[in-house]
C-alpha cells in the first residue's frame, strides 16, 4: 500500500526542498576574486537590490547587455530619501540660463569634420512611456565587483591635495589624478557648462576609472562640509561590468564620506526626463583622426525653487538635485571645475597606462587629444556669460596635461589628457 504524505506535511517538505536549492543556488555565485560569495551576503545584497531596483512598467534589453527599466517617476529611488519625505517633484520646467545680450559663442563651423552629439545605445531598441524614468537596472554581479556593499556607488574617500593658496579645491591623493580647469577669481557661482569630447579610453586597473566631467563645489576640503555636484562621461569597469564611455552623476554633501552616489545607486537625485538614462552607455564615440562626437552638460541652480538642474544636449532636461540634499550648495557655488580625472592604483609599482581623454597630451589638438569648449558658468541673474578667468592644473604633465586657449568658434576651451605610463612617466 503506497504511503500517503498529509497535505500540511507535503507543503513543508516542498518549502525545504526549495530551501536547500536556494542554498545551493546561493552558494555557486562567486565573488570577482572566485571565490564562493556566502548566502547571508548575498541575501543582504539582494534586499539592497530591491531598494534601488524598482518596480518596472516596461523592460528594454539593450544591445550593449545592459538592462534599462522604465519605472514611474513617484517610485523612483530619490523618493526614499529622508530629507525628501515632504518633497514634491517639479513639474514645471525651470527657466534655462539665456546667453548675454552678445550671443556668447559660437558652435564649432570649420576645420575638417566638425563635432557631432552623442546618443545613447539603448535608444535603438525601445523607449520608455511618458511618467516613467529609465533607470539601468543592478545586478549582483555590479555589488560583487565593488569593495563592499556600503562602497557599492560611491567614490573612495580622498585626501585634500597639498596646494598654494590660490589653487583650486580639487580632491587628490589615494591615486586621484586630474587635468582640469577652474574658476580663478573667487565668488557667487550658479551653474556652469561646456561641451565634452567622448571617447573609450584604455582602463588598466579593475578598480581604475577614467572620466570628464564638471564638478560644482562650495565649501572645503579642510574638513567635511564639501558639497559637489558632478556630471559627464566616465569609463569604469568596476561600477558597470565594461570599458563603455557613460552618461554618470554624482553628488556629495559631506566631501564624498557618507552621502551621495553615482547616478541613481542610492536616493537624491529626481530624474523627471523618460529618454535619457543616467548610467547608460553613449553611442558612438570620437576616433583617432576620426570623427569626432560630444555631449553637452549644463548644471544650473533654478532661481526660483533652489533645485540644481542637470541638462543634457541643447534643450533637454534630465532631472534635478533637490536644495535639501546640500548645505553650501543650498545658496549658491563658490567654484566650477571642468576636465578629467583617473585614478592611479600604480599596478606593480609604475604609474598607471590608464587614459585620460583620448589618451594624448593636449598639444596633439584636434581629433587626436580631448576637448572641453564653450565653457560658461551662470551668474546670479540666470544668465551664461563665457568663463573668462580661468587657470589650469595637473599634478603630472609628464602623465596628463591641459592647455587653454579662447577663440570665435569654441569661446573658452581646453585640450587635456595623456596616456599615463610612458618613457617620462614611469
Amino acid at each position: 500500500m503506497p504511503f500517503l504524505l498529509s497535505p500540511a506535511l507535503s507543503l513543508l517538505l516542498l518549502l525545504f526542498f526549495l530551501f536547500l536549492s536556494t542554498i545551493a543556488g546561493i552558494s555557486a555565485v562567486n565573488d570577482t576574486h572566485g571565490r564562493p560569495v556566502g548566502a547571508l551576503k548575498l541575501e543582504r545584497i539582494q534586499r539592497h537590490l530591491s531598494r534601488i531596483n524598482k518596480p518596472t512598467a516596461r523592460t528594454i534589453e539593450s544591445p550593449d547587455g545592459d538592462i534599462i527599466d522604465c519605472v514611474h517617476r513617484h517610485k523612483q529611488p530619490a523618493i526614499d530619501h529622508p530629507l525628501l519625505k515632504n518633497h514634491r517633484i517639479q513639474r514645471v520646467p525651470p527657466r534655462r540660463p539665456r546667453p548675454k545680450s552678445d550671443g556668447g559663442p559660437g558652435n564649432y563651423t570649420g576645420g575638417g569634420v566638425g563635432p557631432r552629439g552623442a546618443w545613447q545605445t539603448w535608444h535603438h531598441v525601445g523607449h520608455c512611456p511618458k511618467g516613467t524614468v529609465p533607470i539601468r537596472r543592478s545586478s549582483v554581479d555590479d555589488v560583487l565587483r565593488a569593495r563592499s556593499l556600503y562602497h557599492f556607488g560611491k567614490k573612495q574617500w580622498r585626501l585634500p591635495l597639498a596646494r598654494d593658496v590660490d589653487a583650486p579645491d580639487v580632491v587628490s591623493g589615494n591615486g586621484h589624478e586630474h587635468a582640469i580647469a577652474y574658476t580663478a577669481a573667487a565668488g557667487e557661482v550658479y551653474g556652469a557648462k561646456a561641451t565634452i569630447n567622448v571617447w573609450d579610453p584604455t582602463i588598466e586597473g579593475p578598480n581604475e576609472f577614467s572620466l570628464s566631467q564638471i564638478w560644482i563645489l562650495s565649501g572645503s576640503f579642510d574638513g567635511s562640509d564639501l558639497n559637489s555636484i558632478e556630471a559627464g562621461w566616465q569609463v569604469s569597469p568596476e561600477l558597470y561590468g565594461d570599458s563603455r564611455p557613460r552618461l554618470f552623476t554624482y553628488w556629495t554633501s559631506d566631501a564624498y564620506q557618507v552621502t551621495g552616489c553615482y547616478n541613481l545607486l542610492c536616493s537624491g537625485f529626481v530624474q523627471t526626463n523618460n529618454r535619457i538614462a543616467i548610467g547608460a552607455a553613449i553611442s558612438p564615440v570620437s576616433s583617432y583622426s576620426g570623427d569626432q562626437f560630444d555631449i553637452t552638460i549644463l548644471i544650473w541652480k533654478d532661481p526660483k525653487l533652489g533645485n540644481w538642474w542637470l541638462g543634457f544636449g541643447d534643450n533637454t532636461l534630465v532631472g534635478y538635485w533637490p536644495a535639501e540634499l546640500f548645505t553650501h550648495l543650498a545658496d549658491h557655488a563658490t567654484m566650477v571645475e571642468w576636465g578629467g580625472e583617473v585614478v592611479n592604483m600604480r599596478p606593480n609599482g609604475a604609474h598607471t597606462a590608464t587614459r585620460m581623454g583620448s589618451g594624448h597630451f593636449a598639444e596633439d589638438g584636434f581629433g587626436r587629444a580631448s576637448y572641453f569648449r564653450n565653457l560658461e558658468v551662470v551668474d546670479g541673474d540666470n544668465s551664461l556669460t563665457a568663463a573668462d578667468s580661468i587657470a589650469t592644473l595637473a599634478e603630472d604633465t609628464h602623465c596628463y596635461n591641459i592647455r587653454s586657449s579662447t577663440s570665435s568658434e569654441w569661446g573658452v576651451h581646453f585640450y587635456f589628457g595623456g596616456p599615463g605610463n610612458n618613457p617620462k612617466c614611469p
